[in-house]
């Protein structure tokens, strides 16, 4: 096409968001890697403004994914973008990834929170008939609509708090009719909400009362996967993973086992329980099953680290669990040192009502020994491996899914140094280039 001069018209092409002159982007990866291990974790891709004040800007295309880093003249020549966010002075980092909660539930358990702190333990207190238990009656007894009204706005806390991809658990039904109903509101909350969720069937729970362990893994294997399978096979659900608690007085490790290969056998990724309140070589049984992933992991032996390490299952940690029931922590040093991907996740539940992963990274760099940097990498692409996401999500790359956080701060590491300061500091979440929620300027 020519201009009325008989020179070329240069087309311009419209992309969805530019975010210009930056601090810092922390891009995390810059080389497509699906996790990071050991010393990696100590050195994610930071890109800083030059030393002439020139910041960095980042291109979200139309479709939703990453399409440049690097400067404004450059990123910006030949096209027109239907929003422009000036990020001078701030930072920007990846979405946030919570690799495990159970946000599905009817029935706080605000009254027990006393009995812990009078010293009752976790499972004393569900020996009781608390816990779990409590959860799954008032679970059962609750609507499919009266459930999704609390787990929309526990994901929308969750978003404001940086979260962009989430893990969500069922588990507080035990029986086929209230899994498939936590079930089908995960799926709801995946087609209608911004925020990503990875689903998590999680039948194996605990064991209904009046039953043994044994019953209830077969009432899982031969009942309700059964079930769920066939809905997800009509296109009913989709469901992501397979979660068993693998304890002393739920689940053994036999138990465990046949569980999740039933689960792997219809197509679930691995992702459960394990080694949390006492030794059950749980992480031994992920490394033989190549699970995904991990949790918990407070009691983990050595050989149990090693066989992580040489299966590649991730370590997704829990900070908020060792600190709210008083356990002893993972040795999350270790792991790190012996090769271990480790993950963060939140465990938001009705026992640990923890809805801010910048929290979750505080705690883990405080009482686990973890640097900051080994925090944001947990948080980002290595929960977003635990999940089989790394492709798309948990770095600032050319072709991921553009889901970042604008930090009104000289310095990324203010998301984990600022503590319970995060409506003021995060003034952006953008979701594909949209963006799903801004601070209140009122709020600065």
């Amino acid at each position: 096409m020519m201009s009325g001069r008989g020179e070329p018209k240069v087309e311009m092409r419209t992309e969805k968001l530019l975010i210009r002159n930056a601090r810092q982007i922390v891009a995390v990866c810059s080389n497509g890697e699906r996790v990071l291990c050991g010393e990696a974790m100590k050195n994610p891709v930071i890109l800083n403004q030059d030393g002439g004040n020139n910041g960095v800007s980042l291109v979200i295309g139309s479709d939703g994914l990453i399409k440049g880093i690097g400067s404004t003249a450059a990123l910006s020549k030949g096209i027109r973008f239907s929003k422009i966010i000036d990020a001078t002075g701030k930072c920007v980092v990846p979405g946030l990834i919570d690799g495990h909660t159970h946000p599905v539930w009817a029935g706080d358990r605000v009254h027990e929170f006393s009995l812990k702190l009078a010293g009752a333990s976790y499972m004393e207190v569900h020996k009781a008939g608390g816990g779990i238990n409590f959860t799954v009656e008032h679970t059962r007894q609750a609507t499919e609509n009266e459930l999704y009204a609390t787990f929309k706005q526990r994901l929308e806390g969750m978003l404001r708090c940086g979260t962009t991809l989430v893990e969500c658990k069922s588990g507080y039904g035990l029986d086929a009719e209230t899994e498939i109903k936590m079930l089908k509101v995960i799926q709801k909350a995946k087609r209608e909400l911004a925020i990503d969720v990875s689903s998590t069937y999680c039948g194996a729970h605990a064991v209904p009362m009046g039953h043994t362990s044994g019953a209830a893994t077969i009432d899982v294997i031969q009942n309700q996967l059964p079930k769920i399978v066939k809905l997800i096979k009509d296109g009913q659900l989709e469901v992501d993973n397979i979660d068993v608690f693998c304890e002393q007085g739920v689940f053994n490790k036999e138990q465990t086992r046949r569980i999740l290969t039933a689960g792997r056998q219809a197509g679930l990724a691995l992702n459960f329980h394990g080694d949390e309140l006492h030794p059950m070589e749980a992480a031994e049984l992920g490394g033989e099953l190549k699970a995904e992933a991990v949790s918990h992991l407070e009691e983990i032996s050595d050989a149990g680290i090693k066989a992580m390490a040489e299966s590649g299952s991730i370590a997704v940690i829990l900070p908020t669990t060792a600190y709210i029931l008083r356990l002893k922590h993972p040795p999350v040093r270790k792991m790190i040192e012996e090769g271990v991907a480790v993950a963060l996740g939140s465990d938001f539940n009705p026992n640990a009502f923890c809805m801010s992963m910048p929290l979750v990274m505080h705690l883990a760099c405080v009482n686990l020994r973890m640097s900051m940097q080994e925090a944001l990498v947990a948080a980002t692409i290595n929960a977003a491996a635990s999940l089989r996401k790394s492709s798309t999500h948990g770095s600032i790359e050319v072709g991921k899914v553009g889901d970042v956080l604008i930090l009104d701060a000289p310095r990324w590491e203010h998301l984990i140094y600022q503590m319970g300061n995060h409506e003021k500091l995060i003034e952006y979440v953008i979701k594909q280039g949209d963006v799903v929620h801004q601070r209140d300027s009122n709020k600065r």
